[in-house]
């Protein structure tokens, strides 16, 4: 079981990215999806997930309404649009996925990380 982030890299402040998280070695629709973001010398945060059951994603306050998750079953591959980026959104962004009935932003609710991609935010 394998997630493997890309899409990272750097962007002007007010720029856009979407990164994308692929799955490996098992369907990404069976799991809920998460990402996260490191800042410097600080613990992994919550950004965004989405539940796998039903769609229903959850993102933390300072993102809402500039990121957007979404999935392509498809491509067995999970994304997150990343719009008006900021500064402070500068870190490494990781994808995780866990079981459970709805997702959630808590690092220890996910048991198979990513190796992260790194987002930089500069002029």
């Amino acid at each position: 079981v394998q997630v493997v982030e890309s899409g990272g890299g750097l962007v002007q402040p007010g720029g856009s990215l979407r990164l994308s998280c692929a799955a490996s070695g098992f369907s990404l629709d069976d799991y809920n999806i998460g990402w996260f973001r490191r800042f410097p010398g600080k613990e992994r945060e919550g950004v965004s997930c989405i539940t796998t059951s039903d769609d229903t994603t959850h993102y933390r306050d300072s993102v809402k309404g500039r990121f957007t998750i979404s999935r392509d079953n498809a491509k067995n591959t999970v994304y997150l649009q990343m719009n008006s980026l900021k500064p402070e959104d500068a870190a490494i962004y990781y994808c995780a996925a866990s079981y459970g009935t709805r997702c959630s932003l808590r690092t220890y609710e996910y048991a198979y990380w990513g190796q992260g991609t790194q987002v930089t935010v500069s002029s």
